[in-house]
């Protein structure tokens, strides 16, 4: 039997070295299981360490992170899952960081992983002997570890399906013990560029309807962990197809098969989901099958927004994440507001407005953060505001100030939401000239906030305090409107010294009142 060659980080090499010290003088055994092992075996650099222990892995792992210096999280009391989260930089989220997630036996080595998710994730190596195993420099910063075949504990061809490239469930109750795995294997398709061998994609259609009995945490973290991988458009048809999407989110249901304007190619639901992909498309992740290089060379990306896009939101997500996230979401509220005017033409009044509430009520439901709910509400309700900031011409100072004072941190999300929305509409019948008009307003609504501060957020010059002091304005609403006109005043270039300001002010006032006084006159 031909021996195996594994690949392994240095400092996880060393740190495993460590572990495994303490776990010997405390005489616990240990094994190394799950996904660690097969991306050992596939030689993928992988940030996350499972270990088996044959104690309570509750009890075990606060002493093990006490030794580390690293950060004890319990991940599932019910089944015995600790974590530790060793941080590459201070004590906070870091690409570097490293976790270390320790479960409880159940029963033996064998029979424990029995109970796993999948056959490639349901192989283990005894913890000591693999480090017993002498190690190979490698010039990446990996070691070579040469294991005897025979050590490799591998009690259901995992390593076959391995090298066939299949998810195969280890058994037919792998998805009754634990309904996350029905997602979880559309992710590691995604994530390895594996195929799911069809009796167990039948069994995922089968329970498909068990992905609502999982914790809204989980579910969060598989869909967040789906969309971070290319072509996420398709990996949620592919959901759709197994019957998970919409079990998931049952507000997708009434998207299907309801019919829009004729400028549109797709019904409701499958332009959401296209809506997904053309993101990815502008935010140069991949290709659109429908559009061509011309179509992408007039969008107004530029590497100069890749930071931003790549700003994490919260704890897992990043602004790129939630946006494919809105667009998935951005038109769920059509199908209730659907109405056919005189002509038979369908309108969707207010479908931004009621699809915002939606989004909220969906992403509080998965357990999403306030931060990200927050942005993906926003995102949702101002998806057609970048198509209303003006008309055959483009857009002025007063136009744009007022666009980002209302979408806040969301602004520039939205503007390309809205170009991939352009794009998801129209397909292969997109209409170049449009198409360029709707790019060319973008960058510049892009480039005149990128390139002047004070458009979206004008120096102050003068303050409540001011207009109550020198106007003798009584506290309240009035003063706060006054503010606001006199801020659009400077981001359209009126208005910019206090003696200006002062003087804008005493001229709304001094209209207020001729105004007032006329309508009284003209009342008696």
């Amino acid at each position: 039997m031909e021996d195996l060659k594994l690949y392994v980080r240095h400092d996880a090499c060393r740190l495993l070295t460590r572990i495994s010290r303490f776990l010997a003088e405390e005489g616990i055994q240990s094994y190394l299981v799950g996904g660690f092992v097969r991306d050992m075996l596939l030689g993928r650099n992988t940030a996350d360490i499972d270990i088996a222990v044959a104690v309570d892995a509750l009890a075990i792992t606060p002493k093990v992170a006490d030794e580390l210096g690293g950060r004890y999280i319990p991940i599932d009391e019910e089944n015995g899952v600790g974590r530790i989260i060793l941080f590459h930089n201070g004590n906070a989220p870091s690409k570097g960081n490293l976790e270390l997630d320790f479960t409880t036996l159940k029963g033996n080595i064998e029979q424990d992983l029995a109970q796993r998710d999948f056959t490639i994730n349901a192989m283990a190596i005894e913890l000591e002997r693999f480090l017993s195993e002498p190690l190979l420099a490698q010039p990446n910063k990996k070691a070579e570890v040469i294991l005897g075949a025979d050590r490799l504990i591998d009690p259901f061809d995992g390593r076959d399906d391995l090298r066939r490239g299949v998810v195969r469930a280890v058994s037919e109750t792998a998805f009754k013990m634990d309904a996350a795995r029905l997602i979880r294997a559309v992710r590691l398709v995604a994530e390895l560029g594996f195929s799911i061998d069809s009796q167990t994609e039948a069994l995922i259609c089968q329970h498909s309807h068990l992905i609502t009995s999982v914790a809204g945490e989980r579910v969060r973290e598989e869909l967040l962990r789906l969309l971070a991988m290319p072509r996420a458009g398709q990996r949620l048809a592919y959901l759709d197809k197994l019957g998970i999407l919409t079990a998931m989110v049952p507000e997708l249901v009434a998207a299907k098969g309801v019919s829009q304007p004729k400028v549109h190619v797709w019904d409701v639901f499958d332009h959401s989901l296209q809506t997904v992909a053309t993101v990815e498309f502008l935010l140069g992740e991949g290709t659109w099958e429908p559009a061509g290089e011309d179509i992408l060379a007039l969008a107004p990306w530029s590497e100069n927004l890749r930071p931003h896009f790549d700003q994490e939101v919260s704890h897992g997500s990043t602004r790129r994440l939630l946006l494919k996230l809105a667009a998935l979401l951005h038109d769920i509220a059509k199908p209730q507001t659907k109405t056919l005017d005189e002509d038979g033409r369908a309108r969707f009044l207010g479908h931004p407005q009621e699809g915002a509430a939606t989004a909220v009520n969906i992403l509080e439901r998965l357990r999403f953060s306030t931060k990200e709910i927050k942005l993906v509400e926003l995102l949702v309700r101002h998806h057609l505001r970048p198509t209303q900031m003006s008309h055959d011409e483009l857009p002025s100072r007063r136009a744009i100030y007022r666009y980002f004072r209302d979408t806040g941190e969301a602004g520039i999300d939205i503007l390309f939401l809205s170009l991939a929305d352009h794009l998801a509409t129209r397909g292969s019948y997109l209409d170049l000239a449009q198409w360029q008009e709707h790019a060319r307003t973008v960058e510049y609504v892009l480039t005149r906030q990128l390139e002047e501060e004070g458009l979206s957020a004008p120096p102050r010059l003068l303050d409540g305090h001011d207009l109550i002091k020198i106007f003798g304005l009584s506290p309240g609403p009035r003063v706060g409107e006054l503010l606001e006109v006199l801020r659009e005043a400077q981001a359209a270039g009126e208005v910019i010294t206090r003696e200006k300001a002062l003087h804008y002010i005493k001229h709304l006032l001094t209209d207020t009142s001729t105004h007032r006084k006329e309508s009284t006159q003209g009342e008696k």
